[in-house]
């Protein structure tokens, strides 16, 4: 059997059961590690894509249900030369410390920063509130996530000035 799944904005068919895990396909036939396998049962986040833009524990749901979505993995948002906003940002704060939950986070985060430009503090906590990080950079992590909201604000309000003009 195989599942032909849209990741990345890209087409991929994969040797795999219907009910296998997509963080399994992901991980194992697409190589595609950012997504890190944690508890498995869909409680500590570190496994979070976004299936067509919303967040989603890819540890308990089954390849085939994601057949006809858009899958984002952290891989998708950028590059080592031509970082995502959101990605600079966490360099920047110095948010990643051991890095385990940081694909899961960065996701959620990418989610939020979707639906909402410019969140303030507690609301990125509400948002982050299913995700478990080992190593304590909560705080820094928040700031990362603000950051690059502001920075998107920013240049969305510099591109409205320029067709303005």
């Amino acid at each position: 059997m195989s599942v032909t799944l849209n990741v990345n904005g890209v087409l991929r068919t994969v040797p795999a059961a219907p009910d296998t895990p997509l963080l399994y396909v992901l991980r194992n036939d697409l190589e595609l590690n950012a997504a890190k396998f944690g508890c498995g049962l869909a409680q500590c986040g570190a496994c979070t894509v976004l299936l067509d833009g919303q967040p989603i524990r890819s540890c308990v749901t089954p390849a085939s249900s994601a057949v006809g979505h858009k899958i984002t993995t952290v891989e998708g948002l950028g590059t080592l030369t031509a970082m995502s906003v959101l990605q600079q940002a966490f360099v920047d704060e110095q948010a990643a410390q051991c890095g385990y939950c940081v694909a899961g986070v960065m996701m959620t985060a990418k989610a939020l920063l979707d639906k909402k430009r410019t969140p303030n503090d507690a609301e990125v906590r509400t948002a982050l509130a299913g995700h478990l990080c080992r190593c304590g950079t909560h705080n820094r992590i928040v700031r990362a996530i603000v950051k690059a909201g502001q920075t998107l604000a920013k240049s969305a309000s510099l591109e409205a000035q320029e067709v303005q003009s």
